[in-house]
């Protein structure tokens, strides 16, 4: 759909290139082959489904983070990038600049509060957004027209979705993770009760607070290990309540025009300038050129 905001997780995407695609480097001799990875996904992305609305977060520091403040050990188990890499990063924010589309990250919030930020204030607007990304915890932005969207993998899931997929409605995922806890991000959980069975407590008790205030119930639910399940949740409710800081995203971050998510006019010369930087032949470069216009007259039309 043409009024569909596209919302990008791209970090995820950046490292994706930096795993898989050979070294590759600018005319100073700096690796870039994340950078031509990541374009190669961004060229696809646009010219296949030729967004008027489209935006791309990334991460910027862990050590500034807020939920950092909250548990310092938040993420503490993620090796800190080398610097190539983070060259890297800069490289395909300023390609994105050049291009004319925006881009943001934030020493405070993560990729997600940006995302989360912008869904909000774009389904106000009626704006039905796709969350570009691999990552489960945007699953708890999807609203009714939404999408939570696999690209690379082609996986694409609404509402009812991703209520099959995780066992938990959109609404809940931040309560689920918080119960069950996120090793990939250091969040602890309730030890002993995955994703599932934090699943099943939500569709008894739908909110966390309701199944906190009724911890007595759980014992009698049909499930496996049901009283041991009631007697782990009563033993671990700061746990449980201190990772729901960690897992809920922050959607109000800042204010954002709708016009902000379009493509705006570029400055040829200095784009050409950048592209040479990173050893782009002119071919190459005349193709993101000639996208760049089919964009621009397709948000006009």
């Amino acid at each position: 759909m043409k009024n569909t905001a596209w919302l990008v997780d791209s970090s995820i995407y950046v490292f994706k290139a930096w795993f898989t695609h050979k070294e590759i480097y600018d005319v100073d001799g700096h690796p870039i082959n994340a950078v031509i990875g990541f374009m190669n996904f961004v060229y696809t992305l646009l010219s296949t489904e030729k967004p008027v609305f489209i935006g791309f977060a990334f991460d910027e520091s862990l050590q500034t983070s807020h939920r950092r403040e909250i548990y310092p050990a938040y993420k503490a188990n993620r090796a800190t990038p080398p610097d190539s890499l983070r060259l890297q990063f800069r490289l395909c924010r300023a390609f994105l600049q050049h291009f004319g589309i925006l881009e943001k990250a934030s020493t405070f919030y993560e990729a997600d509060d940006v995302l989360g930020t912008w869904a909000k204030q774009l389904n106000t607007r009626l704006i039905p957004v796709n969350l570009i990304t691999a990552d489960k915890d945007l699953a708890q932005l999807v609203k009714a027209g939404d999408h939570w969207w696999e690209y690379l993998r082609g996986e694409k899931l609404d509402e009812k979705k991703i209520t099959k997929r995780f066992g938990a409605k959109p609404s809940q995922i931040a309560d689920q993770l918080a119960i069950a806890g996120d090793k990939s991000d250091n969040i602890p959980g309730v030890p002993g009760v995955g994703m599932s069975t934090a699943g099943k407590l939500l569709r008894k008790f739908e909110t966390l607070e309701n199944l906190l205030a009724n911890i007595s119930e759980i014992s009698s639910m049909h499930i496996r290990g049901a009283a041991r399940i009631q007697q782990l949740i009563k033993e671990h409710q700061e746990t449980i309540l201190l990772s729901r800081q960690l897992t809920g995203i922050v959607c109000d971050i800042e204010e954002v025009s709708t016009e902000d998510f379009t493509i705006s006019a570029l400055d040829t010369a200095a784009f050409h300038s950048f592209c040479n930087q990173l050893n782009l032949s002119d071919s190459i470069q005349n193709k993101w050129l000639l996208l760049h216009q089919n964009l621009l007259a397709n948000r006009l039309s």
